[in-house]
């Protein structure tokens, strides 16, 4: 998760205080001082910490605060609303036009992902029963165009391109005709980048700006630069005033500052970030939900809609009902595998649920892809008769799925007996959870909990 060591370091300072009765002004003045140097450790910019520091004392050391049956609850819902305040407020949603097409011009340096974001942005934008044109608009970097149409084959996007010997002011505005002859209402403007920030490459971004008129100027930064990714958001709004920023690598071993900061600094709010190499990797940025996540509070909201949209509830009815019967076979495990695929990485859905990174067994659950593969091809190497009856599975069956399947018998072994582990604690799983001993049942599912992938 992003933010990991910050999110471990505030809910600690927190946890202390939400156990004392009653709060002195030294107990908070004590606690904003760990918060403050989590901040700071977490990159972000030191005039923002301040402010923010400034804002949460103001409020926190006020006679309701000191008064109440639970002060440390109040100070770490005071700390929450500044977080969330800090990051934007609220989510910033995308410009459209009132006269098609949006257009779009994503802007960046290199290396930041900008190509890339264009057709995770276009995708997003399919989703939701638009028709997005990406354009090519870097003509410099080798191999740009290409990459570009290749994505856009895979999406199922249409790319506009006219090659990397016309001017990008040119392809800009042609594009933006061809959008409107074919019915395109998102342009989705892929810019050229630099190692650094040059004026040859801000004066041809003010050009295109000036041709095109785009609705929204997007930077795309590196979120594991840290404090520079902030210093290049500022850099580019003061000469192409954005609209918003996408944060890119926000899964990767990143402290956090730019999602903190570039608000604040730039004024720019972020409007998605991406976490992930997939082209369904991109979210809209929604800073409460951040906030409740960097305080272990989690963020079931982000949860029910990856739920929503990746998984059947009709099927997910019929799973739970097997289950609970002890009648969950391979065939359904293949079903489960690919509805829990659709909402992304798990270790990134274990984040989402509130103090999970607490939780004895999940905290440190990593899944490998290569090995979710390796699963797939054991439980398709099976035949038909044994993916419903696992108590089929003998020595010389188990032997012809090693070998169909390219693993080592060992291999199968083990993932099979994970798999009936799996079943037992499912169906206990579900037996408790419409009792009391639903809590019971979280910490059982937690505690040394392995999955068969």
């Amino acid at each position: 998760m992003a933010f990991e060591g910050l999110a471990s370091r505030l809910q600690n300072v927190f946890g202390k205080l939400r156990g004392k009765g009653k709060l002195t002004e030294e107990d908070v003045n004590e606690a904003l001082r760990e918060v403050r140097l989590a901040l700071l450790e977490a990159d972000v910019n030191f005039k923002v910490v301040k402010e923010f520091i400034a804002k949460v004392k103001e409020q926190a050391i006020g006679q309701e605060v000191m008064k109440s049956f639970t002060p440390g609850m109040i100070v770490v819902d005071i700390v929450n609303k500044e977080l969330t305040a800090l990051m934007g407020g609220s989510q910033s949603k995308l410009a459209r036009s009132n006269r098609p097409p949006t257009v779009i011009m994503m802007a960046g340096l290199q290396g930041a992902g900008k190509t890339t974001t264009s057709g995770k942005l276009a995708k997003l934008l399919l989703k939701q029963n638009h028709r997005p044109l990406l354009v090519a608009g870097d003509i410099y970097r080798p191999a740009a165009i290409k990459q570009l149409q290749v994505l856009g084959e895979q999406l199922k996007v249409p790319v506009f391109s006219l090659g990397d010997q016309v001017s990008p002011v040119e392809i800009a505005r042609q594009a933006v005709q061809h959008a409107k002859d074919n019915g395109n209402d998102y342009v989705i403007i892929d810019t050229a980048g630099r190692l650094h920030i040059d004026e040859s490459l801000m004066g041809e971004l003010k050009n295109v700006r000036a041709e095109v008129n785009p609705d929204e100027i997007l930077l795309v930064v590196d979120a594991m630069t840290g404090q520079d990714a902030v210093n290049v958001a500022e850099s580019f709004n003061q000469q192409l005033e954005l609209t918003g920023v996408i944060l890119t690598k926000l899964d990767g071993d990143t402290r956090g500052g730019a999602a903190l900061s570039v608000k604040a600094v730039t004024g720019c709010p972020i409007k998605f970030a991406a976490s992930g190499e997939k082209m369904d990797a991109l979210e809209p940025f929604f800073p409460d939900r951040m906030a409740s996540r960097i305080l272990g509070m989690g963020d079931m909201l982000s949860l029910i809609e990856k739920a929503q949209a990746g998984i059947d509830v009709e099927k997910a009815k019929e799973m739970e009902r097997k289950m609970r019967n002890n009648e969950f076979t391979f065939e359904d495990f293949l079903v489960q595998m690919e509805q829990v695929k659709k909402m992304g990485p798990l270790d990134q859905i274990l984040d989402m649920l509130p103090g999970a990174n607490k939780m004895k067994g999940l905290k440190d659950v990593k899944v490998d892809e290569k090995q979710m593969g390796r699963v797939e091809a054991i439980v398709k190497s099976m035949t038909k008769q044994e993916k419903q009856k696992p108590e089929l599975l003998n020595a010389n069956r188990r032997k012809r799925i090693a070998l169909g399947s390219g693993n080592s018998i060992q291999e199968v072994n083990r993932f099979i007996k994970q798999f009936e582990d799996m079943r037992k604690m499912m169906k206990q799983f579900s037996g408790m959870m419409g009792n009391k001993g639903g809590k019971n049942a979280m910490k059982k599912l937690g505690k040394g909990m392995k999955f068969p992938f």
